[in-house]
């Protein structure tokens, strides 16, 4: 069965070709113009398995677009294709929880294999057993984590990146490895956006004091658990 793309993008040229490169590619795709078409039926989004978003569209900020997304259907990837190339920009669209941030113009066959390790990743299911965590219980496929009365729910980057944590507990994980089996890319940008989830997982563990990850500076971090 091919993979259902969802893409949201204003220009009319480049959205055909990209749209015809895809299809060609093997993935079934629906392209919109206007994110007004999106907006008034966010439910729609259920039957796709990834979207493309550009973030200079008209009426509302790709940005703004993605945060409802991202609310609404958090186990949903997406991945901004957009012309703005500045710093800020790249880690708004990151914190927001984007799985990439690739700039125009891009090379075809590159954004082709972005898509397909994008969808690689999250067609793996997280296994249903519980797993304790000091005094926490961490749920993965429910991406939950839960201590005495008090639940959080994880984004599922922040649920993949503890199991990670939990698969390497008494190890030294380098920065790489980390991004290259979370994120699926080692770029200067990802590394940040790696340093904010690094430490909201702190946060939420921080009523155990046993639980530690601690940083090598330059080389990554040591799992405590």
């Amino acid at each position: 069965m091919k993979n259902k793309l969802l893409l949201v993008e204003d220009d009319p040229d480049f959205g055909f070709m990209l749209k015809q490169y895809l299809e060609l590619s093997d993935f079934s795709v629906d392209w919109i113009m206007q994110p007004n078409d999106l907006t008034t039926d966010f439910q729609r989004l259920s039957g796709y398995d990834l979207i493309i978003l550009d973030v200079m569209l008209p009426q509302v900020s790709g940005f703004t677009l993605a945060k409802e997304i991202n609310t609404l259907f958090p186990l949903l990837p997406f991945i901004f294709l957009t012309a703005k190339e500045q710093k800020i920009d790249k880690l708004t669209g990151l914190k927001i929880g984007a799985d990439d941030y690739i700039t125009k113009p891009c090379d075809p066959e590159e954004l082709l294999l972005r898509l397909q390790n994008i969808l690689k990743r999250h067609q793996k299911h997280v296994p249903s057993s519980s797993i304790p965590i000091g005094s926490y219980l961490f749920l993965p496929d429910q991406l939950l984590l839960s201590h005495a009365q008090e639940q959080y729910k994880l984004t599922e980057r922040e649920a993949r990146l503890l199991l990670f944590l939990c698969q390497h507990n008494g190890q030294l994980v380098t920065r790489e490895d980390i991004l290259e089996k979370v994120w699926g890319n080692a770029d200067f940008f990802t590394g940040r956006s790696m340093d904010v989830f690094i430490t909201r997982i702190r946060k939420y563990l921080s009523h155990d004091p046993s639980l530690r990850i601690s940083s090598n500076r330059g080389v990554g971090f040591t799992v405590h658990f």
